[in-house]
């Protein structure tokens, strides 16, 4: 691979943030260790681990270039996103298709090897995928649609692991999709004075920044209710309780840094916090399931 080439890749892992796949991979880890404890009451295989995380960063990687592609327009004339590598021409549309597609085809293989239900949901994960990056163009609901997207990958993780879909997975994709939504809305208000200028839709947008930083709260709140829910429905011990707790906290830290007077550590808030909270959601449940004859 030449030196041009190596520098092309780079730049767009730093195009799609590739980095942050850590705020969505432990819940999809989150629904595989679950499903394949509460359905064949046994730790996935290694098989299991690898394809899920195989889908599971084509799955995102497609999703990101996509978004960046269908609001490339949007990001040129956006401050805050015009120094992105497509509005500067660090990389060409094309050159983005192709890595695109290349991230549909990893999504595709990685769920043929796992088993046909993936294969089957496969068309429903893909539209939501392509339906988010359009929604801000007419609904301010946007947020919730991300919310969707991400809470599949609980979902898929436990499709992963079990080749059906059961209700006790339900509380992990809502979980997932009021947190991803309002931590949405929280990264949205950086954008609001652009967004009505140029006829975007956005909670911020609709309601203002003090409300939408309320919505945000709320959200997160029924986000804690979920994962409350599935410690019954799942019948985990005090270990995932606990890790609900500090979730909760990390949460609640993450809300009293930022005010409608001051979002200056809106990125600490945003990215430091939530990274660490879907860890802490992972680890616990991990714990809870080694330790589930002894607490």
């Amino acid at each position: 691979m030449s030196v041009q080439q190596t520098s092309k890749i780079k730049i767009f892992l730093e195009m799609i943030k590739f980095e942050h796949t850590i705020f969505a991979l432990p819940f999809a880890y989150l629904g595989l260790v679950l499903g394949a404890m509460w359905v064949n009451g046994q730790w996935p295989t290694l098989y299991a681990w690898f394809f899920a995380t195989l889908a599971m960063v084509g799955a995102r990687t497609a999703a990101m270039s996509l978004n960046r592609l269908i609001d490339r327009a949007i990001d040129a004339k956006n401050p805050r996103t015009a120094s992105r590598a497509l509005p500067r021409g660090l990389l060409s549309v094309g050159e983005v298709w192709l890595y695109t597609i290349l991230s549909f085809i990893l999504l595709f293989f990685a769920a043929a090897m796992l088993n046909p239900l993936a294969v089957q949901l496969l068309p429903l994960a893909v539209f939501v995928l392509v339906f988010y990056s359009y929604t801000k163009r007419f609904t301010w609901m946007s947020h919730l649609v991300l919310g969707v997207a991400l809470g599949l990958a609980p979902l898929g993780g436990w499709v992963a692991a079990t080749g059906r879909l059961d209700g006790v997975s339900l509380p992990i994709f809502f979980a997932v999709m009021f947190w991803t939504a309002g931590f949405d809305i929280v990264y949205a208000t950086q954008d609001e004075a652009f967004d009505r200028a140029h006829g975007l839709h956005s909670i911020p947008v609709r309601f203002g920044l003090a409300r939408s930083l309320v919505i945000a709260r709320m959200f997160h709140a029924v986000s804690i209710f979920f994962l409350l829910l599935l410690w019954y429905t799942a019948g985990l011990n005090i270990i995932y309780g606990l890790g609900v707790f500090i979730a909760a906290l990390l949460l609640v830290y993450e809300h009293s840094i930022i005010s409608p007077r001051d979002m200056s550590r809106l990125d600490t808030a945003f990215f430091t916090m939530n990274g660490i909270l879907s860890v802490v959601v992972f680890v616990a449940t991990v714990l809870a399931l080694l330790t589930r004859t002894y607490v």
